[in-house]
């Protein structure tokens, strides 16, 4: 099995030393994503609701880099900042995913960013896209 370390253009840039999406074999496994506005290339910090909608459109910019959709997503896992935003990251969530209902884990914890309420990262499989 191929390991391919993947940065799609137009993805916000790591900010440690990992890829945005490793894919092994027909897997893609996408690195946790904070609220950064590709634009800007800056964590760009707001309520519950525009965080989540940051971290899942820059999810679906690495996936479509890497021949997949949200609808390939076969996992999630999603930390919260504060476990009382679940209803509300839950309405957004649900703008993205609509019928395909990936598996999910989600957990609330402490951050070392200050301010971020959200990450969130993923599994997707695509056979063939290699």
């Amino acid at each position: 099995m191929m390991i391919e370390r993947l940065s799609p253009p137009g993805v916000p840039a790591p900010r440690g030393p990992y890829s945005p999406a490793v894919r092994a074999g027909d897997f893609i496994f996408v690195s946790g994503q904070v609220p950064v506005n590709p634009t800007t290339d800056k964590v760009e910090l707001g309520d519950i609701q525009h965080e989540t909608r940051l971290v899942l459109t820059n999810i679906g910019r690495i996936l479509e880099g890497c021949g997949a959709t949200m609808a390939d997503v076969v996992k999630c896992s999603v930390f919260l900042a504060d476990g009382n935003d679940f209803a509300a990251m839950n309405e957004v969530y649900a703008e993205f995913f609509g019928a395909h209902k990936p598996a999910r884990t989600t957990v609330a914890c402490q951050f070392a960013m200050p301010g971020l309420k959200v990450e969130i990262d993923c599994i997707a499989y695509k056979p063939g896209t290699q």
